[in-house]
């Protein structure tokens, strides 16, 4: 939170999750979340911009999302499989940022933007942090 305060005053900050809340998205899951994401959300669940739109997303929606990303059917015929990237937050125009996943483990920092129309993963950050500053001033965009 405080690298995002000494970015912008515009963006809002929710009430923390708590410990087991974290550990149940874990285990529903199948993935141990990386210790920036876990750090951020122990802080505020979700960052919401100046707009109403969520910069990183609640962890009601990482759950949702991630599960219906590697669940839906429709999904399983169009594109490659999700099991492999925790997806934290999106774009807004349908692309979606990830973590990479590796033996049910994050066990690098980097950033990869899916992009829902040609089914591409591409490198973004080094880390959450890295991506949230790009976000925020511009040097990220997709």
């Amino acid at each position: 939170m405080d690298l995002i305060k000494e970015l912008t005053k515009k963006y809002k900050f929710q009430l923390p999750v708590t410990e087991s809340q974290l550990l149940e998205l874990e285990s529903m899951l199948h993935v141990e979340l990386p210790k920036s994401l876990k750090g951020l959300l122990l802080e505020s669940n979700g960052v919401i911009d100046e707009y109403g739109c969520d910069i990183i997303w609640t962890i009601e929606r990482i759950k949702k999302d991630n599960l219906e990303f590697r669940k839906k059917n429709d999904f399983k015929e169009l594109y490659m499989p999700f099991d492999h990237l925790l997806f934290f937050a999106d774009a807004g125009n349908g692309d979606q940022f990830a973590f990479p996943i590796l033996n049910g483990k994050i066990v690098k920092n980097d950033i990869y933007v899916w992009n829902h129309e040609d089914d591409s993963r591409t490198w973004i950050s080094t880390s959450l942090s890295s991506f949230i500053k790009g976000w925020i001033n511009g040097t990220i965009s997709v």
